[in-house]
C-alpha cells in the first residue's frame, strides 16, 4: 500500500497528493493522438502534474494531436490543396479545439471552458505554458507533420524538434508510465 504524502504543489495551478518518494515513477511518456479539447486537456494536466513532481515527462504529439501546437495566428496549414483543406475543416491552434462529442455548433467547448473557469481549472493554453515552464518534452511527430503539411515555424514556442516513432518508442521503453490519449 502506497502512503500518500501531502506536499505543497511545485506550481500554483497543480493540485494533487504526491506519492511517497520511494514509489514515485521516474518517467512518463504520453502519446497525444487527438486534438480534441476533452483529450488534450487531460494530456496536459497529467503531463504538467508529472513534471511538477519531478518525473521526466514527454508528450509525443501525432496526427490530429499536433494541431493544438500550431500557433493561433496560423489560419491555414498545409503544402497542397488536400492538406490545406484538412486544416480548413479542422482549424489548428489551442484556441480552436472542439469536443470529441457534443460540439453543438461551438456551444459545447464554450460550456466546458466556462465550467473550467468557474472551478479554477487551468486552461489548455495555461497548461501548455506550464508544461514548457516545468521542462516537459513536447515532441511533434515528424511523419505526421509531413503528412499534414505542418512546418516547425508554424508551431508554438517551447516545442521540441520533430521526432520519429522510434524516438518516441525509445522514451516509452524507459518510462514507468505510458499513456495513449
Amino acid at each position: 500500500m502506497t502512503e500518500a504524502v501531502a506536499d505543497p504543489p511545485a506550481h500554483p495551478l497543480t493540485r494533487a497528493v504526491r506519492p511517497a518518494e520511494d514509489t514515485a515513477p521516474e518517467a512518463m511518456t504520453i502519446v497525444a493522438w487527438s486534438g480534441d479539447l476533452d483529450r488534450i486537456w487531460p494530456t496536459l494536466i497529467l503531463g504538467s502534474t508529472g513534471a511538477a513532481y519531478g518525473m521526466q515527462t514527454t508528450i509525443f504529439f501525432t496526427f490530429w494531436g499536433l494541431f493544438p501546437l500550431v500557433r493561433d495566428d496560423v489560419r491555414i496549414t498545409g503544402t497542397n490543396a488536400m492538406t490545406k483543406a484538412l486544416a480548413g475543416m479542422n482549424r489548428p491552434g489551442i484556441s480552436n479545439m472542439k469536443l470529441s462529442k457534443f460540439q453543438m455548433a461551438g456551444a459545447g467547448p464554450w460550456m466546458m471552458k466556462k465550467l473550467a473557469r468557474d472551478q479554477d481549472v487551468a486552461s489548455p493554453r495555461e497548461l501548455i505554458e506550464m508544461c514548457v515552464e516545468l521542462g516537459v518534452e513536447l515532441w511533434p511527430c515528424e511523419m505526421s507533420m509531413d503528412l499534414l503539411g505542418l512546418r516547425k515555424e508554424q508551431l508554438i514556442d517551447g516545442v521540441g524538434e520533430p521526432v520519429g516513432a522510434a524516438t518516441a518508442l525509445s522514451a516509452m521503453s524507459r518510462s514507468q508510465i505510458n499513456l495513449f490519449i
